[in-house]
């Protein structure tokens, strides 16, 4: 947007005081106020501005957004005309006969307009959020260009250009859905696209000759105008135009849980080189922070293949499935998490209801999240008192839950039968009905206590869950 100042011009004052004006010779010019009005240009192509709960909240719209993309027009055929014998004569250039470019069955090949410009969506390493969706939201490809002829059927015609394929960039884990809900594609691999809108077809050209040589032209091409009805197939297709949901679902190997302040932003910091917001206040972290772990040192050379993403997550607080606090759509971001890291603040009044209450938000959400394998970390006991009751709250934890494995392998006729469950039966069952975690251990991410130990039992869960799903994947039949 551009402002332009436009014209100046003064502010009369009112009717009944134009007439003193004017018996005063016009002399008295303290009655003139001058006032100067701005206009301002706005393009037709332009996006409006972002709105303030954008830009104070971004929070809120970072991962889903709707947008609408739109094919181009394929281009346009022309109507030709043969030279007259005469013209051919008298030209420089003599066409030979047979020069017309011409299709295997010697019928003449006549140019078309330039296909549409098609729209593609792909996933992008180096793009993190939906935020720039919120100021563009809508995506026009170009039209494909027009047969350039001057109306005359010449050997030197050649078809429209073909309008470049536009592609939108995704940050990696978004869901492509249409606007009635159908999923179109799940963009979790960098490099993976999927064409959401088909640019139009160009138009075909068209032959005009006299009726005496039309049955002659009909011959060798059936692209015959025979009356002006006939016109309407030199126009290119329309493209098409979609209206998307685009939702994003980070893509992470294990996520980072808890209550807000427990330390999960300082955990992060401490074992990967993500530098998420710490501070001593609730809520520090309002949109997932990533990070990469390095691989296990013990496997050699199988350590690169070790690394996982980790992602830590807003703080979950009692009452989160019903809005209060940030609320629980983020919690989408855990459904490609293979495990989950627990963190618990041993040194509050009650780190077990802590543990509890989170573990009950998980479930209120999603109940599969409670089967997943977890490790549940107790930070902070460095500070007073928390150390001492440090054997006592892991003992409490393990006492949560039941002795079955959420890693092992389930065969084939199981793992049928709890797809085809109920989930509202899932609902109903007791934190205590799931796993136990793998683990508990206690640390001081600030303080770096027992770090090592730490990462050994969040290293020692993934391999159990990745043996675990090559195990699962040769039980169930092809």
């Amino acid at each position: 947007m551009r402002e332009t100042r436009f014209f100046s011009t003064p502010l009369l004052p009112p009717s009944h005081l134009q007439r003193r004006i004017e018996f005063q010779h016009r002399c008295n010019c303290e009655n003139y106020k001058w006032k100067t009005i701005e206009c301002r240009v706005m393009s037709a192509n332009a996006s409006p501005p972002p709105s303030t709960a954008l830009t104070k909240e971004p929070h809120k719209y970072f991962d889903h957004v709707t947008i609408t993309v739109r094919a181009g027009d394929g281009g346009h055929g022309a109507i030709l005309n043969q030279r007259e014998k005469e013209e051919v004569e008298k030209g420089k250039g003599r066409k030979k006969k047979g020069s017309f470019k011409r299709d295997f069955d010697g019928s003449l090949i006549l140019p078309m307009g330039g296909h549409g410009g098609d729209v593609v969506i792909y996933a992008d390493e180096t793009k993190d959020t939906l935020l720039e969706f919120h100021h563009k939201s809508r995506y026009n490809a170009k039209r494909g260009g027009n047969v350039d002829a001057m109306g005359l059927l010449t050997s030197y015609l050649r078809n429209g250009l073909a309008a470049p394929t536009l592609r939108i960039p995704v940050p990696l884990g978004t869901v492509v859905k249409s606007k009635r809900g159908k999923m179109l594609a799940d963009l979790a691999q960098p490099g993976d696209e999927v064409l959401v809108a088909r640019g139009g077809q160009g138009g075909i050209s068209l032959v005009e000759t006299p009726q005496h040589k039309r049955k002659k032209m009909m011959a060798l091409t059936t692209n015959v105008m025979r009356d002006d009805s006939d016109k309407v197939l030199i126009h290119g297709q329309p493209g098409e135009e979609v209206k998307l949901e685009l939702i994003l679902r980070v893509v992470a190997d294990v996520g980072l849980v808890g209550l807000p302040n427990a330390g999960k932003s300082t955990l992060l910091a401490a074992i990967t080189l993500a530098k998420p917001d710490i501070a001593d206040y609730p809520f520090t972290t309002l949109m997932p922070n990533l990070g990469r772990l390095g691989g296990d040192p013990s496997l050699g050379a199988g350590m690169y293949s070790s690394e996982a993403t980790l992602a830590d997550l807003p703080g979950l607080i009692e009452g989160a499935h019903l809005g209060k606090g940030l609320g629980r759509n983020f919690l989408r971001h855990l459904r490609r998490t293979r495990l989950l890291v627990h963190v618990v603040d041993a040194a509050t009044e009650n780190p077990i209801n802590d543990y509890r209450t989170v573990r009950e938000e998980l479930r209120m959400y999603n109940p599969e999240y409670l089967e997943r394998p977890y490790v549940v970390i107790l930070n902070k006991i460095d500070l007073p008192g928390a150390k001492d009751r440090l054997p006592t709250l892991t003992q409490e934890i393990l006492r949560i839950g039941n002795d079955g494995a959420a890693s092992e392998p389930k065969p084939s006729s199981e793992v049928l039968a709890q797809l085809s469950s109920d989930e509202s039966d899932r609902k109903e069952r007791k934190l205590e009905d799931y796993p136990r975690p793998f683990s508990v251990v206690g640390v001081s991410v600030l303080k770096g206590i027992n770090i090592k130990e730490m990462l050994k039992e969040i290293r020692a869960a993934l391999r159990k869950c990745t043996d675990s799903n090559e195990a699962l994947a040769l039980s169930v039949p092809p």
